[in-house]
């Protein structure tokens, strides 16, 4: 007993080091994607440097949850390659320790896991949605006139295409504006004034622009007639920046609710819409993605034993490959629920079920000494290749 005690010790030790390099890489990876839209804050902006990591830190719950699971995987992996690599394996099976011995230590590292993956699932993921939202709103009032630029064609606000001649900073005065407003279905306006200033309402993230002393020229296109109105003064409001609204997206709450919110939503709905259909299946993604990390740090294991013969390289193709699967069925089943093709339920959790079935599969295999043939799983890919190759046109030799 006292030797098994060891042997999960070690086991699970080993396991802390790939864990976190891979946490790291997979982060940096996925930040790249909200790199770009912070960097068009930044420069457009003027952002602060605490704004940045403010945003920074609010985005990562929302990438945390897939790539939690996947660094738990491919630690999993990455031990038991080293572990079949040095021998180690063979070892303790000589010394009457079956595979199913080590079991305990890794199902403890997947589990501890699975439960800050619910975690932040559960209680981050909101918190950063809403929290990023209002922090980018709050920055983008606070600074819209530094994205305004001078002697400048300014499309950024929807259906408006703003010109400013000159914009005095001191005062955050405006001089020669001109504005065209196609909100409207049927009709155009043209605003044109000596001066004005944008005034905003950060608390509401709604923005108007005062005009002094200029005239208005709307065009109908239904009724093909035109009218001019001159203005003493005249307020003009205007909508989320694109950029802004792409960043907060305003138009989908559901992922901002907590779950006693999205629990009291499902409850109360009167109709089974798409969006009750996505609040169902975001729901139901809260604990299934924490459960792939049973599943896959499950599949890991025979995976890193089988692969004692090839290369590690080998072993962690196949991981991301298996994890990747896991990210399509997932994707899929997202796609049909959402549609109400088949409920969400089955959607969310077929993965976790088809993986994890998987991992005992082969892991039964591995633990009886019986060979696990995983090229078959690699047949599609290189069937794609050898079509590539076959349609690939020949040079003809002189």
């Amino acid at each position: 007993m006292k030797i098994n005690s060891i042997i999960d010790r070690y086991i699970f030790k080993e396991m802390l080091s790939p864990f976190a390099i891979n946490l790291i890489f997979f982060s940096f990876v996925f930040l790249m994607a909200k790199i770009l839209e912070i960097t068009n804050l930044i420069v457009n902006y003027q952002v602060s440097l605490v704004s940045v990591l403010l945003m920074l830190i609010y985005t990562m719950p929302y990438f945390l949850e897939f790539v939690i699971p996947m660094s738990v995987m491919m630690a999993v992996l990455l031990t038991f390659l080293r572990l079949s690599a040095d021998n180690e394996i063979i070892a303790l099976k000589s010394g009457g320790v079956s595979v199913y011995r080590l079991l305990p230590p890794v199902m403890a590292f997947c589990l501890l896991g699975c439960m800050i993956t619910a975690f932040i699932s559960v209680y981050a993921l909101p918190w950063g949605s809403r929290s990023f939202k209002d922090l980018v709103v709050n920055v983008a009032s606070s600074n819209m006139d530094i994205g305004l630029k001078e002697r400048t064609f300014n499309d950024r606000f929807k259906g408006v295409m703003l010109y400013v001649n000159e914009i005095r900073m001191k005062d955050k005065m405006m001089k020669d504006i001109f504005i065209e407003d196609q909100r409207a279905k049927d009709s155009t306006m043209i605003i044109v004034a000596p001066e004005g200033r944008l005034l905003t309402e950060s608390d509401r993230g709604i923005w108007h622009l005062s005009l002094r002393n200029g005239f208005i020229n709307q065009v109908s296109r239904r009724t093909r007639t035109a009218n001019s109105i001159f203005f003493d003064r005249y307020d003009l409001r205007l909508d989320l920046p694109r950029t802004v609204s792409e960043m907060a997206d305003t138009s989908d709450k559901v992922r901002e609710l907590n779950f006693s919110e999205l629990k009291k939503y499902l409850r109360n709905a009167d109709q089974q819409d798409d969006r009750y259909y996505l609040a169902l299946i975001e729901f139901h993604k809260k604990f299934s993605i924490s459960f792939a990390c049973l599943a896959l740090g499950l599949l890991a294991v025979p995976l890193g034993i089988q692969s004692r013969s090839r290369k590690r390289s080998y072993g962690i193709a196949f991981g991301l490959m298996f994890f990747l699967m896991y990210y399509l069925m997932l994707a899929a089943g997202k796609v049909f629920g959402e549609v109400g093709r088949y409920p969400p339920l089955i959607g969310m959790w077929l993965p976790n079920g088809v993986i994890g079935g998987l991992g005992v599969y082969l892991l039964i295999r591995v633990a009886n000494e019986r060979p696990v043939k995983l090229d078959v799983f690699t047949w599609p890919v290189r069937y794609l290749i050898s079509v590539f190759n076959r349609a690939k046109p020949t040079k003809k030799s002189r």
